[in-house]
C-alpha cells in the first residue's frame, strides 16, 4: 500500500496584497505543492478563476481548494461559488458553519446550518467536489465537540473539517483538539501565532507543528498542510516558513503521539484570531 502524503501548500490569504501570478509565483519557489486560492480577492469571478489555474499549473502547482466564504445556514447563491470551483479546477470548497458560535447557536440556527450544508453538499456532489468547514471561531466549529456533533448531524461522506490551532491554546491542547477531529480532518491550515495574534515564525511553534504532522501521519490518508498567516504578510517569510514545514515533514515520526488529559487540559473553544467588525469574516 501506498505510504500517505502530507502535501504542504499555501493559502492565498496570506499574501493578499500580492497578485496572483505573484502568489504562485511564491509557493512554487517555496517549494509548496499546490495553492488554496481565497475567494475574496485573488479568485472572485470566473476570470480571475481561469487565470488563478493557469498560474497554478503553469508553475507546477495544484490547485488544493477553493477559500470561500459561503456560510451554510444562509441559504444563499451557492452556484455561483460552484461556477468558481470548476473554472478554478478546485477539488474541494471551505465553507463556514454559520455565524454564530456554538455556544450562542440556537437549535434553529443548528438546524438552518445542518439543512443547508446537506442543500450545498448535493450541489456540490453532482460536480464531484467535496466540502470543508473552517475551524474557527464565531461559527459551529469552535470546538472539537461542536465540530464534531455538526458533522454527525450532516452526515454526508463529501462533507468534511480544517482544522487549525486555536488561539491562545498551549501546544498539548492544541493537539488534543487535532486528535479529536482527526477522521475528519481533510486539510490543516498552518501558523504561529502567540500568546495571543502575534504571527510568529513556523519554527517558534516547532513543537506544535512537529507534534501536528506527527498526529496527521497517523492518521495514514493523504492531507495538505497549508500555511497560513506569515509574519508581516511577507513572501520571504513564506519562504522561511515553508523550510521550516519541509523540515518537519522530512523529521522522523516520534514514537508516541499520544496526549493524556493531564497534559492537554481542555481544548477548548476557538478564540476569533481576526476582527469580525467586517462584513466577511476572512480567513
Amino acid at each position: 500500500m501506498a505510504e500517505a502524503l502530507l502535501r504542504p501548500g499555501l493559502c492565498s490569504v496570506t499574501l493578499r496584497a500580492v497578485d496572483i501570478d505573484a502568489v504562485a509565483r511564491t509557493a512554487a519557489a517555496a517549494g509548496l505543492a499546490g495553492i488554496e486560492w481565497g475567494s475574496d480577492v485573488h479568485v472572485h469571478d470566473a476570470g480571475s478563476a481561469a487565470g488563478a489555474r493557469s498560474a497554478t499549473l503553469a508553475a507546477g502547482l495544484r490547485v488544493m481548494s477553493l477559500g470561500s466564504y459561503y456560510r451554510a445556514g444562509s441559504f444563499g447563491n451557492f452556484a455561483d461559488v460552484l461556477a468558481l470551483a470548476t473554472e478554478l479546477g478546485a477539488p474541494r470548497i471551505r465553507i463556514w458553519a454559520g455565524d454564530a458560535g456554538s455556544a450562542d447557536a440556537t437549535a434553529a440556527q443548528w438546524d438552518g446550518v445542518i439543512e443547508d450544508t446537506h442543500r450545498v453538499a448535493a450541489l456540490a456532489a453532482a460536480r464531484g467536489v467535496s466540502l470543508a468547514f473552517e475551524y474557527h471561531g464565531g461559527t459551529l466549529t469552535d470546538s472539537p465537540e461542536t465540530t464534531l456533533d455538526l458533522l454527525h448531524r450532516v452526515d454526508r461522506p463529501g462533507v468534511g473539517t480544517y482544522w487549525q490551532p486555536a488561539v491562545g491554546l498551549t501546544d498539548q491542547a492544541a493537539l488534543a483538539s487535532l486528535r479529536l477531529v482527526l477522521d475528519h480532518v481533510v486539510g490543516v491550515h498552518a501558523f504561529s501565532w502567540w500568546p495571543a495574534t502575534e504571527r510568529l515564525s513556523l519554527v517558534a511553534r516547532s513543537n506544535l507543528w512537529q507534534g501536528a504532522v506527527d498526529i496527521l501521519r497517523s492518521a495514514n490518508r493523504d492531507l495538505e498542510i497549508m500555511l497560513e498567516f506569515v509574519a508581516g504578510d511577507a513572501p520571504e517569510n513564506v519562504i522561511a516558513d515553508a523550510a521550516a514545514l519541509h523540515g518537519l515533514l522530512a523529521a522522523t515520526p516520534s514514537a508516541d503521539t499520544s496526549i493524556s488529559q493531564d497534559e492537554a487540559g481542555e481544548p477548548g473553544r476557538i478564540f476569533l484570531p481576526h476582527p469580525t467588525s467586517t462584513p466577511s469574516l476572512r480567513s
